[in-house]
């Protein structure tokens, strides 16, 4: 009897603090770090979410705008924090399946450092390029830049970011050389681009296509394998014939990867029904995105194949953020 209420005072004690800390959490703001600056993508998927969680957890949901070196400073900022459920990083193709493959040495293991809260949306990138471009068309333009290596200038919200893999990737496949402007995200690369000092932005669709619908830019490709619905009238780079590209970005939230089982699980809870109310599917659709409603493995299966695809595309094709 001894023995049977000594186990039982032990398993007790294993199940009270997760059950205290479960009644607990959240008791203050929740931190979700953005690894690059507001206005892009990025951004606009945190605050689409922060807002519509914090009140599901009865606490603020904050975001925090982290720059630097592409996406490196605030992702290494995340797996560094606590985990303790008060810190989130926004995750994204970029910063965890792209990033291994394009750095010898990463501050962080997407796979080892972060698990997966959910994947929210996904996007295609839409290549844009200044209104008083020459070539009418990607064809054209791929021809010009292949008879004058370097001079078509491409933008991107960084190095390391998705809007530089996307026009690197297809720069390679399709046999060409363009010369990379790295800025400090998506808002000054269409400074530019409005500007006319640069050529074109491979950007993430979700704020391309205001660009595009307000005639500021004019689209030339997708960088998805079909065409995209809102772009009924713009090819894919694939459909062109000048690369077999095919991208897509995903968006979601993770977190440090011993985060405490009941936090994990109220987030993935409290995303599941964000994700599935009509007029978040609605506001996503209005930029182009397409609401993810995967199961937690489903997420953490996409994600690993991620890291393992592009790791090897990027290597092989010799692209690198160093």
């Amino acid at each position: 009897m001894k023995l049977v209420f000594a186990i039982a005072l032990a398993a007790a004690s294993l199940v009270a603090p997760h059950s205290s800390f479960a009644q607990s959490w959240p008791d203050r703001p929740i931190k979700l770090i953005v690894p690059q600056p507001p206005g892009g993508g990025f951004d606009t998927v945190a605050r689409i979410l922060a807002d519509r969680m914090g009140p599901l957890l009865g606490q603020p949901v904050v975001v925090e705008n982290r720059t630097g070196a592409g996406t490196l400073v605030g992702t290494e900022a995340a797996a560094c924090a606590s985990a303790d459920g008060y810190t989130l990083l926004l995750g994204a193709l970029s910063n965890i399946a792209l990033n291994p493959g394009l750095y010898a040495k990463l501050p962080y293991d997407p796979l080892k450092d972060f698990t997966p809260v959910g994947l929210a949306v996904t996007w295609s990138y839409t290549l844009v390029a200044r209104k008083d471009l020459p070539q009418k068309d990607l064809k054209e333009l791929i021809v010009f830049a292949r008879a004058n290596p370097e001079k078509v200038t491409y933008a991107s919200a960084g190095k390391g970011s998705g809007q530089h893999i996307a026009t690197a990737v297809m720069e390679k496949l399709a046999g060409v050389t363009f010369t990379h402007v790295p800025y400090r995200g998506a808002q000054a690369a269409y400074q530019d681009i409005l500007g006319g000092r640069v050529d074109m932005f491979f950007d993430i669709s979700s704020t391309a296509r205001a660009q595009v619908e307000g005639g500021t830019v004019r689209a030339l490709a997708v960088s998805s394998k079909e065409r995209q619905p809102f772009h009924a009238d713009v090819p894919s780079v694939s459909e062109t014939g000048i690369a077999p590209l095919d991208m897509e970005s995903w968006f979601g939230l993770f977190a440090p990867a011993a985060i405490p089982a009941p936090a994990l699980e109220r987030l993935r809870a409290d995303l599941a029904t964000v994700l599935a109310r009509p007029d978040v599917s609605e506001l996503f659709a209005k930029t182009g995105g397409q609401v993810l409603k995967l199961s937690p493995q489903e997420a953490e299966k996409l994600v690993r194949s991620d890291v393992e695809r592009w790791t090897k595309l990027l290597k092989e094709a010799g692209v690198s953020a160093e």
